[in-house]
């Protein structure tokens, strides 16, 4: 039979999820029967755990929100990934006083107290261990991400300063749907009331956030998510570029971390990425340090200037004694 403190976390986190669950399903997540999960159910209640249960068909096991919990309680895995988590978000910027960064990090030298004492040297461990490298990001704040948070929950209109990429300073009052993170930044995905459509907003250009107390009813996105919306507006005045390189995904990932492409392998050593382009010559330089042969399939005009330079880079390099 699994440890008995490791059955209970792993039921714990099961129910921290927020669903509901059948007793025949909790009982096959965690592999054990359903009299020694009315028995854990039973013991986490002990604990100070309010454990709702609706017995009979339909009946359910659930974690009751809005209530009193005790101290956070998390495995080895979650803690080692929360700790990780906090030093990614920490190095994202300045640590400025209210930044979301800056509050990152001081959670980051206070989560062992929060932990059960069998997993503190660990988490000290790792943390004397860890070093990250800054990657300088747009700040936001903890309490901007909880105000528009709090009124996408509740479906209530937000008013607030927007700065738009030419520094120009508008009042805004906007339904909002949705708060993404893509590649260091934050947005927010929301419908524009004066402009009557849906807009894409730059948290860190967003100033004076009010919650206004009058509700909306939510409309249909038009898009799979917010992600998608967010990509597609990013990438309408680019080219969309499709290559098959022969390097093994990993390796074409690692060349390409920094942007956003569709990565699939088509095999050990083949890769197809798909991504939108400003220029040509970006593609250029990022091929070059992949060192590893490629086709590309793009526009016309793309593909011309890439012809063209390469037809530069050979003259460039000829040799003078059997030119071209």
């Amino acid at each position: 039979m699994a440890d008995v403190t490791e059955r209970m976390l792993s039921l714990l986190s099961t129910l921290q999820t927020g669903r509901s669950f059948s007793g025949d399903e909790l009982a096959r997540r965690l592999g054990i029967s359903p009299r020694t999960l009315r028995r854990d159910v039973d013991r986490l209640r002990g604990y100070g755990y309010p454990v709702d249960t609706q017995p009979g068909p339909g009946g359910y096991y659930r974690l009751a929100a809005g209530r009193t919990m005790p101290p956070l309680v998390l495995d080895d895995d979650e803690a080692v990934a929360t700790l990780l988590g906090l030093a990614s978000l920490a190095a994202t910027g300045p640590a400025t006083s209210g930044g979301i960064d800056e509050a990152a990090t001081r959670t980051y030298g206070k989560l062992d107290q929060f932990l059960p004492a069998r997993l503190r040297p660990r988490v000290a461990a790792i943390r004397a261990s860890l070093e990250t490298s800054p990657h300088e990001a747009p700040p936001v704040t903890a309490g901007q991400l909880s105000l528009i948070a709090d009124a996408v929950a509740r479906h209530e209109v937000v008013t607030f300063t927007y700065t738009d990429a030419h520094g120009e300073r508008s009042r805004r009052r906007v339904e909002p749907y949705r708060q993404i993170h893509h590649l260091l930044r934050w947005y927010l995905l929301a419908w524009d009331t004066d402009r009557a459509d849906w807009r894409v907003f730059r948290l860190d250009r967003l100033a004076d956030p009010l919650r206004t107390g009058v509700h909306y009813a939510p409309r249909p996105l038009p898009a799979e998510s917010a992600l998608e919306y967010l990509r597609r507006g990013l990438h309408r005045t680019r080219q969309w570029v499709t290559l098959v390189v022969d390097a093994p995904a990993p390796r074409v990932l690692d060349a390409l971390r920094y942007h956003d492409a569709e990565i699939d392998a088509l095999g050990d050593q083949r890769t197809r990425v798909t991504l939108a382009l400003d220029s040509w010559q970006w593609l250029m330089l990022n091929l070059a340090f992949l060192d590893a042969d490629f086709r590309i399939n793009a526009p016309p005009e793309f593909t011309r200037a890439c012809r063209t330079f390469a037809s530069r880079l050979l003259a460039a390099t000829a040799d003078p004694a059997h030119p071209r």
